[in-house]
C-alpha cells in the first residue's frame, strides 16, 4: 500500500478516549515553553491553513504570550478550499471570513498580532514547496524557533508546509519543531508511523487550555454543517476534543 494512502484522513478517526487510555502519552518527556522558546528567541508558527496555528500549538502560544515571548504567525494559505462545491461558503466568502477567524482566535490566546499572509493556493502547496521555502527564508531569522505541521501528517498541504519549513530552517539557522494535527486522526496509540522517539509533551496551564478552547470556537466556518452540500463540520468532533487536551505533543 502506498505510504500516503496509509495516512489517509477518513471518517471520524481515532477517538480521544482511545488516546487518553494509552499510557504512552503520559510517558513522553516533558518540556516547558521557556525551554522550547528561550529568552530573546522568537516563536514563528507557520500554518498551512487558518486554524492550524491553534490546533497545533494554541496552548503553547497562550503560554508564550503570558510570559512575554515574541511570536509571529505566518499564514501560508487563506483556507479557501475548505468547502469545495459549497454555495453557502464560496471561495470569496471564505477568503474574507477565515483570516478574520484566525485574528479573533489569536486574540483569544492573548496575542495582539496580525499574521503575515502569503496567499498561496489552498490545496496546491505540494507543487510550491520550493516557492514556499524561499518565501520563508526571507522571513526567518537565525535563532527563531519554527513551529509547523509535521512532514508526515497525512494532509498534502501540511506535509508540504513541514517540508518547506525544514528547508528554510536549515538555510537560516532556525530551529524546527513539528506538530501532528491530522496524525492523531489516522494513527492509533503506539503506532510505529509516529516518531515517538522525537516526541515531547508540553503541559498546558488551566488558563492556556481555556484560551485554546475559546480560540477553536472562533473558527465558526469550520464548526458548522454546510446546508448547501449536506456535509458535516470540517473540524470533526474528534479534532475539537483533541484541541481540549491539557497538553500538546511536539516533535523535535
Amino acid at each position: 500500500m502506498d505510504a500516503v494512502a496509509q495516512r489517509a484522513i477518513r471518517g471520524e478517526g481515532t477517538t480521544e478516549a482511545e488516546w487518553s487510555r494509552w499510557p504512552g502519552l503520559a510517558r513522553l518527556p516533558v518540556i516547558a515553553p521557556q525551554d522550547l522558546v528561550p529568552k530573546n528567541a522568537r516563536a514563528v508558527v507557520v500554518a498551512p491553513h487558518p486554524d492550524d496555528e491553534v490546533l497545533s500549538v494554541g496552548g503553547l502560544l497562550a503560554q508564550l504570550a503570558a510570559c512575554g515571548r515574541a511570536v509571529e504567525v505566518i499564514a501560508v494559505t487563506d483556507g479557501t478550499a475548505s468547502h469545495r462545491g459549497s454555495t453557502e461558503w464560496p471561495v470569496e466568502r471564505l477568503a474574507r471570513t477565515r483570516p478574520r477567524e484566525s485574528l479573533k482566535a489569536l486574540q483569544c490566546l492573548g496575542l495582539a498580532i496580525e499574521p503575515i499572509r502569503l496567499g498561496l493556493p489552498d490545496g496546491g502547496l505540494k507543487a510550491l514547496r520550493a516557492v514556499l521555502a524561499a518565501r520563508l527564508v526571507s522571513l526567518l531569522r537565525p535563532g527563531d524557533v519554527v513551529f509547523t505541521t509535521w512532514r508526515r501528517d497525512g494532509h498534502p498541504d501540511h506535509e508540504a508546509t513541514g517540508e518547506a519549513c525544514a528547508l528554510a530552517a536549515a538555510s537560516t539557522g532556525a530551529r524546527l519543531a513539528e506538530v501532528p494535527v491530522w496524525g492523531w486522526h489516522w494513527s492509533r496509540p503506539g503506532d510505529v508511523r509516529m516518531p515517538w522517539q522525537h516526541a515531547f509533551r508540553l503541559p498546558l496551564s488551566e488558563e492556556a487550555v481555556r484560551r485554546k478552547r475559546a480560540a477553536v470556537k472562533a473558527f465558526t466556518s469550520q464548526l458548522r454543517r454546510d446546508a448547501s452540500t449536506g456535509s458535516g463540520p470540517v473540524l470533526r468532533a474528534t479534532t475539537v476534543q483533541r484541541a481540549a487536551r491539557p497538553f500538546e505533543v511536539i516533535f523535535l
